[in-house]
């Protein structure tokens, strides 16, 4: 049944459920592993990536699409805040009286699952003391609550995610090898962002419709944006995107497509310099290449075209650059004496330019 569905049809059958993807083959890949685990209820799935990366997203659309447990929880277990000390009630829940201020009973996280699907964020970093016994109710299906000396069996579908791999950490024994094995029958690797460029435009698409019931509706993305956003290392992923479309909206006043000039509205000035730096380059790309003809198609030496291009820009810039010499040397952020020598040396037309007051 897997093999039957095309990659268009995973992208909207995720999208539908609130994982956006975009069409880049290497989250083509994922989807398909994802939609197949999801088929197989009883499988553990171990999803492996950079944080922001929408690993959280990507398990509860597996537990969406799993037709038999889906209508059951839904259990977050953050393993990065677990406290040892409280864990056992956390996890396996207690008995009323078990110990000093257990003043009612508690289910625990694990037999609050039961049924559904048990989530285990940044599994990574469960403390070593806690790995033996999450493994134990793995391997026997069943839990013990602290004070109780009896066994209530519990059936979940456990999903553990890792911001980081898991493997290196074995070698430095700091996660258990046989918990590992047993978490990874199913691995997903989300990649990070920047390995994943051609999605961007979809997913400023996609984050923009999504939060349209707040902020202005956008109907397209400037290519200028997309090519600026290229260049991001996105540190944040995906969440990072998002959050910039956000406040991109917020700050939105006209129009309906979102461009640079949106992006350098919400950002700091270190970004701003960032994106006009981005902007600058790709506009002399053009030029550069114009160059690069002019010496293979017509054999003129490198020098020679270099001069004739600045040849060409002060006769640019004397034709709009200002009306006198101090406001074209300002253009171009150079002194009148520079510019009066370059004038001069590539016999560049002064025409109707009126000489400044220092001049």
């Amino acid at each position: 049944m897997n093999s039957q569905i095309s990659n268009d049809e995973l992208r909207q059958m995720f999208g539908d459920i609130g994982f956006v993807t975009g069409s880049s083959n290497n989250m083509a890949v994922v989807l398909r592993l994802a939609h197949k685990a999801a088929q197989i209820s009883d499988i553990a799935v171990l999803i492996e990536g950079e944080t922001g990366t929408g690993k959280q997203v990507l398990a509860q659309a597996i537990h969406q699409l799993d037709q038999k447990r889906r209508a059951f929880g839904f259990i977050t277990v953050h393993c990065s805040t677990v406290s040892e000390s409280l864990a056992e009630s956390e996890l396996f829940g207690h008995e009323r009286g078990a110990f000093s201020g257990a003043t009612n009973e508690r289910r625990g996280l694990f037999k609050a699952a039961s049924r559904g699907t048990l989530f285990l964020d940044d599994v990574n970093d469960l403390p070593l003391s806690l790995q033996p016994k999450l493994l134990d109710v793995l391997q026997r299906n069943a839990v013990r609550s602290v004070g109780s000396d009896k066994e209530v069996p519990v059936d979940f579908r456990v999903i553990a995610a890792a911001n980081r791999p898991l493997a290196p950490l074995i070698r430095e024994n700091r996660f258990r090898a046989d918990l590992y094995h047993r978490l990874n029958v199913v691995k997903l690797a989300l990649p990070p962002l920047r390995e994943r460029q051609q999605d961007l435009a979809q997913l400023v698409q996609a984050f923009a419709h999504r939060h349209a019931h707040i902020y202005p509706h956008v109907t397209a993305i400037a290519p200028s944006l997309v090519t600026f956003l290229e260049s991001q290392l996105f540190s944040g992923n995906v969440r990072e995107l998002e959050h910039m479309v956000e406040r991109m909206l917020f700050l939105k006043t006209q129009g309906e497509s979102l461009d640079l000039s949106d992006w350098l509205a919400q950002s700091t000035e270190s970004e701003q310099a960032q994106a006009a730096t981005g902007e600058v380059s790709e506009l002399l790309t053009g030029a550069a290449n114009a160059v690069w003809k002019a010496i293979s198609d017509c054999g003129i030496s490198y020098d020679d075209a270099l001069k004739e291009l600045e040849r060409k820009l002060l006769q640019t810039a004397v034709q709009n650059g200002g009306h006198t010499r101090r406001e074209i040397a300002s253009r171009l952020c150079t002194s009148e004496r520079t510019l009066y020598q370059k004038l001069r040396d590539l016999k560049v037309t002064k025409g109707a330019l009126r000489a400044s007051a220092a001049g």
